[in-house]
């Protein structure tokens, strides 16, 4: 008889019998195969007619768990499109729109399960929504606590470290924000959880480093998509977009030059094109062994620093604010770096929010704005994804990269719709730079 087990992310297959993706291992006088091949396993002797006895997994006790909240109906034909799928696969949908409760709907019909987020903020908001859904002990695993439960949540730093010990007390996995999990070290996540249901959710599937084409192997590929434009105006808040471009100072203008000459110079006289971000990549691995690369990019650096915190943006800026500046009105403000953060708190005096920010200074901030005390929040990338941010009708993008995810996740984040609202962001951009071309890759993600 074959005899199934599970040892610290892998899966060991007793009886002579090799199954795909398994090889021998002496110590343990059987085969051993990566744990997420759990199914594929389980599939091929069933498909075989082996006798056999599956001691996989070891589940952690769940009552039945039903789903109080009613489904939009797209969120029940992602639901309806991952069943079919085999309960494995990706769902694809915009910032606001709900996929969350595709997740808690998905856990009522598989479970136990674990949901794997990128931050504690996440965490925290995931335990609160299912602790409210079901009526459960929501179980966390994080740096700060360990506790298991019917559903639990978990980090993905800390899943990373548990998973041999996780990896088959669940049914379901739900990887919140799945464009994180190809990323090296994560990944091993997926291979060593056995769960024959996995779900991932994210707003922006591609990768501009290519490793989203791990996720078809990990979780599944795309199961179901909707983007921001078939979104909105029905489920999603209508937009307009809008750049408004300023000239640099004369100061800037002649350190912008002055440093883009000695990057380009670099790049000519060492006859070097850069095609796509891998040519970058490799300028960069360059730079450890050739001083003058190491110049060049550091000038590249200081450029690019002039470009995106120009002080003709400040002004773009206070017109904004003044334009925008009627009670119905709450903006968020976007930057690249937190110096300028800093420079528009002061300045404006508004409150800001970076990975800096203590907990308890961050959660009353946005509170604050929720109730509309404060009118505006300025922040860097930690409001870019994940979590839940109080309602906004404007954004303003003072400076940021070419990412198409980072502009649909800032977009996201006044799309929420709220009777007749109609959202609009802001991008303010140093003309004759190269940050023209920045916000043209960016605006690819939207087509309009």
């Amino acid at each position: 008889m074959i005899h199934l087990t599970y040892d610290r992310g892998t899966i060991l297959v007793y009886g002579n019998v090799r199954v795909p993706g398994s090889a021998w291992d002496s110590r343990a006088g059987a085969y051993r195969a990566p744990a997420y091949l759990y199914r594929d396993i389980k599939a091929y002797v069933e498909s075989s007619d082996f006798s056999y006895r599956d001691d996989v997994l070891d589940l952690v006790p769940t009552p039945g768990l039903t789903m109080k909240t009613v489904l939009r109906d797209y969120q029940e034909r992602a639901v309806q499109a991952w069943d079919r799928a085999g309960s494995w696969g990706v769902v694809v949908l915009p910032t606001g729109s709900g996929k969350t409760h595709v997740a808690m709907k998905a856990i009522s019909m598989v479970s136990p399960a674990i949901v794997i987020v990128p931050t504690l903020d996440l965490l925290a908001q995931w335990k609160e929504r299912l602790d409210e859904e079901f009526g459960i002990d929501t179980g966390v695993y994080s740096g700060e606590e360990h506790r298991l439960g019917p559903v639990t949540v978990a980090t993905y730093d800390t899943a990373y470290i548990r998973a041999p010990g996780l990896g088959n007390r669940f049914r379901l996995v739900v990887f919140d924000e799945v464009h994180h999990l190809p990323s090296p070290g994560y990944l091993s996540i997926a291979e060593m959880f056995a769960c024959p249901a996995r779900l991932g959710l994210t707003a922006t599937y591609e990768r501009e480093d290519g490793r989203h084409l791990e996720l078809p192997r990990l979780v599944g590929g795309k199961v179901f998509e909707r983007n921001v434009e078939s979104m909105e105006g029905i489920h999603l808040a209508p937009f307009d977009l809008k750049r408004i471009y300023v000239k640099l100072t004369a100061g800037e203008e002649e350190q912008y030059l002055r440093d883009m000459e000695i990057y380009k110079n670099y790049l000519r006289d060492n006859n070097i094109i850069l095609r796509t971000p891998r040519d970058f990549e490799r300028l960069v691995m360059r730079s450890g062994r050739d001083k003058g690369a190491r110049e060049a990019i550091l000038a590249r650096h200081r450029a690019r620093a002039t470009a995106l915190n120009s002080s003709s943006k400040m002004e773009a800026l206070a017109d904004v604010l003044q334009k925008h500046s009627s009670p119905e009105d709450k903006i968020i403000i976007f930057t690249e770096h937190n110096d300028l953060v800093y420079r528009i708190s002061k300045q404006f005096l508004i409150p800001f929010i970076t990975y800096t920010t203590d907990k308890g200074e961050r959660s009353r901030n946005l509170s604050e704005f929720r109730a509309g005390n404060y009118k505006a929040l300025v922040t860097s990338k930690v409001l870019d994804e994940g979590v839940d941010v109080p309602d906004a009708n404007v954004g303003i993008i003072l400076s940021g990269s070419g990412s198409k995810r980072e502009f649909v996740q800032r977009l996201g984040r006044i799309l929420r719709k709220k009777g007749d609202k109609k959202a609009i962001l802001y991008e303010i951009v140093s003309g004759s730079t190269s940050e023209v071309d920045t916000s043209y890759r960016r605006h690819k993600a939207v087509e309009r």
